[in-house]
C-alpha cells in the first residue's frame, strides 16, 4: 500500500512524523513485552471489556496498543506509517493525536453497545478514522493496494466501510472487531464534519498570522469589533504584501467561522498552510 503525490496531494516520504514514530514504536515495544510476560496476562489488565468498564476505564484507550498476532500488529502499523505522517504535518501534533485517541474511543464504543463482552484488543478503529480523515482531505489521491493497483482514497475508504458495516450487522465471524472498525469510522467523520476541531486551527492560524482569533459563531454584531482589530495592525509595521496575506486570512477564517472547515478550496487550505508553516519556521 502507498501513494505518490500530485497536484494537491501530499507526497510520500519515508520519514516518520514526532507522534506517528512514538505510536508505531509504543505499539512494538508493547507487543514484545506482552509475548515476553504473557498475552493473557496484559490482555486481562488493560484490553476493553465491556463487562469491567467500570473497574478498568483505562481500557478504552490501551486497548489500541494490544495486538493479538504479528499480522494484526503489521496491518494497522502499515496504515499509521502511511497515512499518519501527512495528517500530522497538515494538522499539527496535537490535533492530530487526539483525532487517532478519538477514533480509537468510538470503537470501544459502538463495540459496547453493539457487541458482546468479550476484550477488544488493536489499533484498528484508530487506523480506520486515520484511512478516513486522508479520503476527506485528499479524496482523489491513488492508493496504491499492494503497490500495484492505483484506487482512490475516496473509493477504498468506501469499500472498507461497506466492509466493516455488513460484517458487523451481518453476523460475520469477529464481530467484535468489525464494530470497533465501524465505530472509528463514524466517529472520524462525525467529528471532521462537525468541526470539532476548528476552534484549535482558528487559534493557530490566527497566532501565525498575527491577528486575534475570532469565536466560531460570528454574528453581525462582531463586525465593528473586527474592523477595529484589523485597523489596530500598524500600516508602517506590515509591509503592503504582507497586509494582503493578512486580509486574505482574515476572510477565510471568516469563511471557516460561518462554514466550517470542509468549505475551503484548496488555494484557501494552501493559504493557511503556508502561514502556519512560515510562524513554525520563524
Amino acid at each position: 500500500m502507498g501513494y505518490i503525490g500530485g497536484r494537491g496531494i501530499p507526497t510520500f516520504r519515508f520519514q516518520l512524523t514526532p507522534v506517528v514514530k512514538k505510536l508505531i514504536i509504543a505499539n512494538v515495544v508493547i507487543f514484545v513485552v506482552s509475548r515476553v510476560i504473557g498475552d493473557g496476562l496484559v490482555e486481562s489488565l488493560f484490553a476493553f471489556q465491556p463487562s469491567r468498564v467500570l473497574l478498568q476505564p483505562w481500557g478504552a484507550v490501551t486497548y489500541m496498543f494490544l495486538h493479538g498476532d504479528l499480522m494484526h500488529l503489521a496491518g494497522n502499523m502499515i496504515v499509521l506509517f502511511f497515512f499518519g505522517p501527512p495528517l500530522e504535518d497538515r494538522w499539527g501534533s496535537r490535533e492530530f493525536t487526539k483525532y487517532f485517541l478519538i477514533c480509537g474511543m468510538g470503537g470501544v464504543g459502538l463495540s459496547f453497545i453493539f457487541a458482546s463482552n468479550a476484550a477488544i484488543i488493536g489499533a484498528s478503529a484508530a487506523v480506520y478514522g486515520l484511512m478516513l480523515a486522508f479520503a476527506m482531505t485528499w479524496p482523489k489521491a491513488p492508493i496504491y493496494v499492494w503497490g500495484i493497483y492505483p484506487v482512490q482514497a475516496r473509493w477504498l475508504v468506501a469499500f472498507f466501510f461497506l466492509l466493516a458495516f455488513t460484517s458487523a450487522f451481518g453476523g460475520a465471524s469477529g464481530g467484535i472487531a468489525h464494530f470497533a472498525h465501524l465505530g472509528g469510522l463514524v466517529t472520524g467523520f462525525i467529528y471532521l464534519k462537525s468541526d470539532w476541531k476548528t476552534s484549535d486551527k482558528l487559534q493557530g492560524f490566527a497566532r501565525a498570522a498575527g491577528i486575534k482569533a475570532r469565536r466560531l459563531a460570528i454574528v453581525p454584531s462582531e463586525d465593528a469589533s473586527r474592523s477595529s482589530a484589523r485597523k489596530a495592525r500598524s500600516a508602517d509595521a506590515l509591509g503592503t504584501k504582507e497586509k494582503a496575506t493578512l486580509d486574505a486570512v482574515d476572510q477565510v477564517l471568516d469563511k471557516i467561522s460561518a462554514e466550517g472547515m470542509s468549505s475551503l478550496t484548496d488555494d484557501e487550505r494552501a493559504l493557511l498552510d503556508e502561514v502556519s508553516r512560515r510562524q513554525r519556521t520563524n
